[in-house]
């Protein structure tokens, strides 16, 4: 019987090459080679007018092609910026001037309650309105500054520092009395102002200024509270000196409104010695507070230090006469959905 060799093909594997065969590496370990290996740097970094970096599947291409279009155009920008300074110091007084940036602020929505100074009517309302009495001199201001039910210490020591911003103010317990209490016990002990400090969880979060005897009561939302021992590089304690107070930027009737409000708080005649200064800026309608004493270093130089607390308010309503929850009139009301549709319209 003849036997026939049959030749074995080398692509078919042996029984004795199966369990030889090369291990399959783990998926991470290869994604971690991969991550190591630096990306081929692309020929030219400009890129065609219709090409975006979106269509660019790599992402490690992408975002080195990102960060290389990034510093080109911060190249351009910073030899534009040195093309111009050198244009400005050769013509000199002839320089055209500088460009103004564009800002939320400068970019703002025209409204129709803006305020002029000059205006008649405008000149009419003040000495018509709630204030008039103590800006013609005839009251000095008496203020009255209470918290919410059962205060926590954060809400008590911030209540005792704003009496020390405030001059003429005394700070009184609640005591569980409703405000409708509290008002014609005010009224007749001739405070001109009362105060309420509310809070939340343990951290003063509302403000209501009620002006006295016939109104107007605003309501706030207090934010960023911080009292003086949190701050840093503070000054000593403030004087009893009456303090200088600053207005920014309260353009409109309801800012010119609210300016006046605060501006009633204080005494009419500053004392210059005490070198303090109380300011309400408003920005974005949003009123920043700050307690500052300035130091003269010489007869140029002047600094400022800060004496705390500081805090920062934002309108919730204004309400005609005194506090009234349930038949109180509106003169104003936030309301959030409709009024921040757009970012360059303010209300202050």
């Amino acid at each position: 019987m003849d036997f026939v060799e049959v030749p074995v093909s080398e692509d078919v594997p042996s029984k004795k090459s199966k369990g030889k065969k090369e291990k399959k590496r783990p998926k991470r370990e290869a994604e971690e080679d991969a991550k190591g290996q630096e990306p081929e740097e692309p020929s030219g970094c400009s890129l065609p007018p219709s090409f975006s970096l979106s269509e660019i599947k790599n992402k490690q291409r992408r975002h080195l092609m990102f960060m290389k279009l990034k510093q080109e155009k911060r190249k351009h920008k910073l030899d534009l910026r040195k093309k111009r300074r050198k244009e400005r110091e050769a013509l000199g007084d002839k320089a055209p001037p500088k460009e103004v940036p564009k800002t939320i602020e400068n970019q703002r929505v025209h409204d129709e309650t803006m305020v002029d100074p000059e205006d008649e009517e405008v000149a009419y309302d003040e000495g018509t309105d709630e204030f008039s009495a103590y800006f013609n001199k005839l009251i000095n201001p008496k203020v009255l500054i209470t918290t919410s039910d059962r205060p926590r210490g954060r809400t008590v020591r911030f209540c005792e520092q704003l009496a020390t911003v405030i001059p003429s103010a005394h700070v009184y317990y609640r005591r569980g009395l409703a405000l409708k209490r509290i008002i014609p016990q005010c009224i007749s002990r001739d405070f001109t102002y009362l105060i309420v400090i509310n809070e939340d969880r343990k951290v003063p979060n509302g403000m209501v200024l009620c002006h006295l005897p016939d109104g107007p009561t605003a309501h706030f939302k207090v934010s960023s509270v911080r009292l003086r021992k949190e701050m840093k590089r503070k000054g000593k304690d403030p004087t009893e000196h009456h303090p200088e107070v600053i207005l920014n930027n309260f353009t409109t009737r309801l800012g010119h409104s609210i300016g006046r409000m605060f501006a009633a708080l204080f005494p009419h005649d500053p004392q210059f010695t005490g070198r303090q200064v109380a300011t309400f800026h408003n920005q974005r309608d949003f009123i920043f507070f700050r307690f500052h004493r300035y130091i003269f270093k010489n007869e140029k130089k002047v600094g400022i230090q800060e004496l705390g607390p500081r805090f920062t308010l934002k309108l919730r309503s204004l309400q005609k006469g005194t506090f009234d929850s349930k038949f109180g009139e509106y003169e104003w009301v936030h309301k959030r959905h409709e009024m921040d549709s757009n970012r360059r319209k303010f209300h202050l």
